[in-house]
């Protein structure tokens, strides 16, 4: 009786020990299964990112040739809309001599050159100094004093600024020989014209030669074989009081300060 239990007892353990080499054995052969299904996944994505990088090679070969530069020159067209930013002194609403003082904005073009310094992969630091024609007008309707002729009055500037652009410039990564770049800066500008007569005349309300901004911008830089284009579109603020105040005029009483604005849509030619 008990030599049959225990060949019972053997016979099950035999039987347990051979399910768990079958496991074993069919685990071993799910593991490597697996393994060679991450191995050929594996394959399969280093193959496709290898085709992709040939395609983005292929798709920016213009732009290669030029990324092996440190810096680059070129030359600038543009052009521009420029007017004032008019603030009104406290005197304004008290004042009986005139009743609206506002800016009108005229057009105008630039002609300058581009120096492009890359500062890594995806900054450059630019200097673009610019010849630019501006007209602006300030314009001011008399109140309603009898004792006065009811004549408007407008302040024509036509400026001839000499101007000296500092920009920081980030860039997008490059796609079919085409990137994105936004641009922030600060611009220092002198004024050569202000020295005319018609801006001197003592009854005209006089503006500063000098002018300092902050400037920021979007634009897209195009690859060609031989030379880079890139449209930019530009905004100028004026960070200072560019108004010359004389207390003789009655239209220069009721502004307290006077700051330029300027749009540009500037063309680059570098290469």
């Amino acid at each position: 009786m008990q030599e049959i239990k225990f060949r019972n007892l053997l016979h099950l353990y035999r039987f347990q020990v051979i399910q768990l080499a079958v496991s074993s054995w069919q685990l071993a052969v799910s593991s490597r299964k697996v393994g060679r299904l991450l191995t050929l996944i594996g394959c399969f994505f280093f193959l496709q990112s290898g085709d992709i990088s040939a395609q983005n090679a292929r798709g920016n070969y213009n732009f290669l040739d030029f990324q092996q530069k440190p810096y680059y020159f070129g030359i600038t067209l543009g052009f521009n809309r420029a007017n004032y930013r008019v603030f009104h002194s406290k005197t304004f609403i008290r004042n009986e001599d005139v009743e609206t003082a506002e800016s009108v904005s005229g057009p105008g073009f630039n002609l300058g050159i581009v120096t492009n310094l890359k500062i890594g992969q995806y900054f450059d630091f630019r200097f673009l100094p610019t010849l630019s024609f501006a007209e602006k007008r300030l314009e001011f309707t008399p109140g309603n004093n009898p004792d006065k002729p009811n004549v408007p009055l407008t302040r024509n500037i036509e400026s001839v600024l000499v101007e000296m652009p500092f920009h920081i410039r980030f860039k997008s990564a490059p796609y079919k020989d085409m990137r994105l770049f936004v641009i922030a800066g600060v611009k220092y500008g002198f004024d050569v014209a202000s020295d005319s007569k018609a801006r001197q005349a003592d009854s005209q309300v006089k503006i500063a030669p000098t002018d300092f901004s902050g400037e920021i911008g979007v634009g897209i830089q195009f690859f060609f074989p031989y030379f880079i284009f890139s449209p930019e579109l530009k905004m100028s603020q004026g960070l200072g009081n560019t108004l010359i105040f004389d207390e003789s005029l009655p239209q220069s009483t009721v502004i307290e300060k006077v700051l330029s604005r300027t749009f540009t849509l500037s063309l680059h030619f570098e290469g």
